[in-house]
C-alpha cells in the first residue's frame, strides 16, 4: 500500500508564520439583485444504497434533512441490483427483480422500500436512478459482479451488471411495475415531486452497450415511466463530465434523439427530457508533498458541457441537474491508497465547496441556463476506520468540516446579491488556470426579509500554509429602517467546526470512549467565531473586520 501524506492542514514554516495578513476589501452591494439564490447545493449522492437505512446512514440522512427548509434530493447508484441487500465499497443491491423457472418475473420491493421509506421520512426528494440490471435480465457473461476493493487494490467495475437487457419488454415492465409501486406505497403528489433517470455515466464504464443501445433503453425506460406516471420527470443522461470534444458530442447525440430521434419503444419522434443531466470533476494531485487541487477542471468541465445545453434553443428553461460535482471522481479511493485525496478530511475540501458552487452560479447566469442541481457524491462508509480519507460527509457518524459548508448554504436564501472583492480570482481565470497564483478570497451574498447573509471563503489549490487575510466587509444597500443589525459570524477552520483536528488532538483514537464521541460531536458542529453583536448601520451600510486564515471559511448573518 502506498504511504498516505499528511491529511492535516500543513504546519506553517518561520517565515510564513511571520507573515503579515494581508488585506482584502469586500464589498456587497444588498441592493443589487443577481438573480434567486436557489438552493442547487441540497442535493447528494453515494454509490452505495444499503448504506441508508444502516445506523450511520440514518443518522446523515436526518442531518441533511435538517439543513434548511428546502428539501434535500438524493441519488443512489445500485438500486436495481441483484444481490443479498450487503454494502461494499461501490456496490450495493435490492433484489427487486428475478425469474423463476419458467421465466416468469418475480418482484420483491422489500429493500428498495426501506430506502425509499427513509428518505420519505425525512422529507428528501430522490433523483430515482433505474439501474443497473438485475442479474436475471443481463445480456452480458459472467461475473455478474464487479470486484473492486483498497486491499488488494483492485479498480475495477467490469461485471454483467453493466449490461443492456436480454429483454427490452421484460425490462420496461420492471421499470412500469416499480414507478407503480411507488405511486401506490407514497402517493401520485409525492412520487411527482420525484426526479427519475436512466443509469449512470454510460459513456465510460459502466454502460456496456453502445451509445445507439443506451438509446433504446432510455426510450424503454422513459416510456415505462410515463405510463405508470404520466407527470413524473424523467430525463438524462448522466454521463461522465468531461470537456473533450468527444465527451460533447456524445451528449449533443443524445440531445439530438431525445428531440428528434425515432423511438425504439413507441414508434414516434423523440422520447420525454424533462431535464437534462450530466456530471463534471475536478482532478488533485500530488505536487511537491502536498495535495493541489483541479478546480480548473471541474469548472472547464461545467462551463462546456453547459454550453452545450444553452445551444439548444428547444431547451431553454428546461432543469439542469449536475448529478456528480466533485473535486474527483473516485468516493470510494482513499486517501490510505490515493494520496493525492488527502484533502478530505481537512478544511481544503470546504474552501474548495464554497469556491466552486459560487463559480456555478456565476456559470449558470453567464450561460442562461435554469440550473436546478448540483450533486455533491459524498455520503458515509460503515464501520470504516476513522477519518480514512474517503470522500465523505461524516466518519463514523461524526460530521467532517465540509458538511458545514452545507449547513451554512442552509442559512442562506432569497436572492443572491452583488459581490465585489479585491482579491478575488475572476471566473475566466478560474475556469482556466485554477487557484495557483494568489489565493481567492471572495463571498457569495443573499438577501431574504431582514436579513442579509455573506459566504466568504480563503481557497487556494495548494494545500499549505498561507499568510491570513485581514478582511474588510462592507455590506451597503440596506434600507433606512436597518439602523442597528445584530451580526452573526459562523466559522469553518482549523479552531472551529471541525473534529477533525478535535480527533488529532485526541491521538487520533480509532476506539473513541463515550465521552471522546460527545466531544467530537460538538467539535463537528457548526459553530460561532464570536458572540452574536450587535453593530450600527451608517448610510445604509456596515462594516465588519475580521482575520481569515488560508482554507477557512465564514458565514456572517446581519439581521434587523
Amino acid at each position: 500500500m502506498r504511504t498516505s501524506i499528511a491529511m492535516a492542514v500543513m504546519a506553517c514554516t518561520p517565515a510564513v508564520c511571520a507573515a503579515q495578513p494581508f488585506q482584502v476589501q469586500i464589498r456587497v452591494d444588498a441592493a443589487r439583485a443577481r438573480g434567486e439564490m436557489r438552493p442547487i447545493w441540497a442535493w447528494f449522492g453515494y454509490d452505495e444504497p444499503n448504506y441508508t437505512y444502516m445506523r450511520d446512514g440514518r443518522k446523515l440522512l436526518s442531518q441533511l434533512a435538517a439543513l434548511s427548509a428546502v428539501p434535500v434530493h438524493v441519488r443512489a447508484h445500485n438500486l436495481m441490483t441483484s444481490g443479498d441487500g450487503t454494502p461494499a465499497l461501490k456496490w450495493g443491491s435490492t433484489n427487486m427483480y428475478r425469474e423463476d423457472a419458467a421465466g416468469r418475473p418475480r418482484y420483491d420491493w422489500s429493500i428498495i422500500d426501506r430506502i425509499f421509506d427513509t428518505y420519505v421520512e425525512r422529507g428528501m426528494k430522490p433523483l430515482v436512478e433505474i439501474g443497473f440490471m438485475p442479474e436475471a435480465l443481463t445480456a452480458g457473461p459472467p461475473p455478474y459482479r464487479h470486484s473492486f476493493s483498497l486491499e488488494p487494490l483492485n479498480r475495477s467495475i467490469a461485471g454483467a451488471w453493466a449490461y443492456p437487457p436480454k429483454d427490452y419488454r421484460k425490462w420496461s415492465e420492471l421499470v412500469y411495475e416499480w414507478v407503480r409501486h411507488s405511486v401506490e406505497r407514497y402517493g401520485k403528489a409525492e412520487v411527482e415531486s420525484w426526479w427519475w433517470e436512466l443509469w449512470n455515466e454510460p459513456d465510460i464504464g459502466y454502460w456496456k452497450g453502445t451509445q445507439e443501445e443506451f438509446h433504446k433503453l432510455y426510450d424503454y425506460t422513459s416510456e415505462a415511466v410515463k405510463r405508470a406516471l404520466p407527470t413524473a420527470k424523467f430525463g438524462g443522461p448522466h454521463i461522465a463530465g468531461s470537456s473533450r470534444e468527444e465527451t460533447l458530442q456524445w451528449l449533443r447525440v443524445f440531445l439530438e434523439h431525445a428531440l428528434r430521434g425515432k423511438n425504439a419503444a413507441t414508434g414516434g419522434t423523440g422520447a420525454p427530457l424533462d431535464f437534462v443531466a450530466f456530471h463534471a470533476k475536478g482532478v488533485p494531485e500530488v505536487a511537491g508533498g502536498h495535495v493541489r487541487m483541479g478546480i480548473a477542471r471541474h469548472l472547464h468541465t461545467l462551463e462546456a458541457l453547459l454550453g452545450v445545453v444553452s445551444s439548444y434553443r428547444e431547451l431553454r428553461g428546461r432543469p439542469v441537474i449536475i448529478g456528480e460535482s466533485d473535486p474527483e471522481g473516485c468516493a470510494a479511493c482513499s486517501a490510505r491508497v490515493f494520496p493525492q485525496n488527502a484533502y478530505r478530511n481537512g478544511t481544503v475540501y470546504s474552501s474548495y465547496t464554497a469556491a466552486s458552487f459560487a463559480r456555478k452560479y456565476e456559470l449558470a447566469d453567464r450561460t442562461g441556463v435554469n440550473l436546478a442541481g448540483a450533486v455533491t457524491w459524498a455520503f458515509e462508509f460503515e464501520d470504516q476506520p476513522w477519518f480514512d480519507g474517503f470522500r465523505s460527509l461524516a466518519t463514523n457518524g461524526i460530521e467532517k468540516p465540509v458538511l458545514n459548508v452545507f449547513r451554512m448554504f442552509g442559512l442562506m436564501g432569497g436572492e443572491r446579491v452583488g459581490v465585489e472583492s479585491s482579491a478575488a480570482v475572476g471566473l475566466d481565470d478560474i475556469v482556466r488556470a485554477g487557484v495557483r497564483g494568489q489565493p481567492d478570497v471572495s463571498a457569495l451574498a443573499a438577501r431574504r426579509g431582514r436579513q442579509v447573509s455573506v459566504m466568504v471563503w480563503h481557497y487556494h489549490d495548494d494545500d499549505v500554509a498561507g499568510p491570513d487575510a485581514d478582511v474588510a466587509l462592507a455590506v451597503r444597500g440596506l434600507p433606512e429602517e436597518a439602523r442597528r443589525a445584530l451580526a452573526t459570524h459562523y466559522r469553518i477552520d482549523r479552531d472551529h467546526s471541525n473534529a477533525y483536528e478535535a480527533w488529532k488532538r485526541m491521538g487520533s483514537p480509532q476506539k473513541p470512549t463515550a465521552e471522546q464521541y460527545a466531544q467530537l460531536e460538538r467539535a463537528a458542529a457548526l459553530s460561532l467565531l464570536s458572540s452574536p453583536e450587535w453593530v450600527k448601520a451608517q448610510d445604509g451600510g456596515v462594516t465588519l473586520r475580521f482575520i481569515l486564515p488560508r482554507q477557512a471559511v465564514s458565514l456572517l448573518q446581519l439581521e434587523w
